[in-house]
């Protein structure tokens, strides 16, 4: 009777190996950028693929969490929702340690929003170092007041690339998280 268990044990075992990932890992995500320019909302698209157009202020930070498979590695993405008001900068430090990489969104409605992302991507830098950054024009969806060649020229300046996302109709918000995970994992080898 034990050779039939550890017969049926190994061909669980083997099977399980092409099923499921080899390596796990968890990640820290810091969603940065103004107030109002849709992280929360890329948040609960990425998350629980849904949008809701009423704004609600994110207060301190908001933490969700996904899992997903890259290849044969399973992240636990730990998503950081940064509050965007400037009034609490001196708490932004606090919530980037330990991450792994960040967005750093602006709403393509707005100009300032894009201005401001220099200082959101040096204060992050300047706690956790040269991880992984994409800039994300947020609100493709709407008029533009600014063209996305401008995004690509301030993207350069980190040497991040950039995406335009909609959480409202999820155009690339699933290509964004699973572009800055590959870009995480392969950081960490």
């Amino acid at each position: 009777m034990s050779g039939r268990l550890n017969d049926y044990i190994d061909t669980v075992t083997s099977r399980s190996s092409f099923l499921m990932p080899s390596r796990k890992y968890i990640l820290k995500i810091c969603l940065l950028g103004d107030g109002a320019v849709g992280k929360t909302s890329l948040v609960h698209r990425f998350v629980y693929d849904a949008f809701d157009d009423k704004y609600i202020m994110s207060f301190g930070t908001k933490v969700s969490k996904k899992t997903v498979d890259v290849g044969d590695t399973r992240a636990d993405l730990m998503i950081w929702d940064i509050l965007g008001q400037k009034a609490h900068e001196s708490l932004h430090g606090a919530y980037y340690r330990g991450a792994a990489g960040a967005f750093a969104v602006c709403d393509f409605t707005r100009r300032e929003t894009l201005d401001s992302l220099s200082s959101w991507v040096s204060g992050f830098r300047s706690v956790v170092g040269e991880t992984p950054v994409i800039l994300l024009a947020n609100k493709s969806d709407l008029v533009k007041t600014f063209s996305p060649e401008d995004v690509r020229m301030l993207a350069s300046t980190f040497g991040a690339e950039f995406l335009e996302t909609s959480a409202k109709t999820g155009e690339n918000v699933e290509v964004a998280f699973s572009r800055l995970t590959a870009k995480m994992l392969e950081a960490d080898k």
